[in-house]
């Protein structure tokens, strides 16, 4: 199974991403990849008690930002847009404790030049499912991505929302 590291510098800018940068010293820093055989994106990740909710468990609400940034990255490598999450509903099945590794997910359902339907899910070391979610991510306008990323040009245009033509 060929994985690829995704990482923000292959696109020429700049993160602070609280999941995946690598260099975030308050950031979670779980690498993801893209499984090009599978068309999924994957990740492992142990989150120490400093991520907790409860005091074995992870906070939920960190479980959601890895469901998201998994998704996120399927946008970019399975569906090639920069996109953001507009709408998610997730389910959490059982708890992920603290200190075991897990790993998350995403795939794509649906693509289209202005949206993305995507789909990730956690799983403990033995594969059950602990937390799933499902998104509908929008694609980012050159103006939007500007302003997020910085400008995005020449190849990496592809990955944006097409401009809106002009009517007279």
């Amino acid at each position: 199974m060929p994985r690829r590291p995704l990482t923000n510098a292959a696109w020429g800018f700049e993160s602070n991403c609280f999941v995946c940068d690598p260099d975030n010293p308050h950031g979670l820093r779980i690498p993801f990849f893209h499984d090009d055989d599978a068309g999924v994106v994957t990740a492992e990740f142990r989150l120490g008690a400093g991520h907790s909710g409860a005091p074995h468990y992870v906070h939920g609400g960190v479980l959601l930002a890895i469901l998201d940034e998994a998704m996120a990255w399927a946008a970019i490598a399975l569906a090639g847009r920069f996109a953001v999450v507009q709408s998610t509903a997730t389910t959490f099945d059982r708890p992920v404790r603290v200190d075991e590794v897990h790993a998350v997910e995403a795939t794509v359902h649906e693509r289209t030049d202005t949206a993305v339907t995507a789909r990730a899910r956690i799983t403990d070391a033995a594969g059950h499912p602990c937390a799933e979610a499902r998104a509908r991510l929008v694609v980012m306008s050159s103006a939007v991505a500007g302003a997020a990323i910085g400008p995005v040009t020449g190849a990496d245009l592809r990955y944006l929302r097409p401009p809106q033509e002009s009517h007279p």
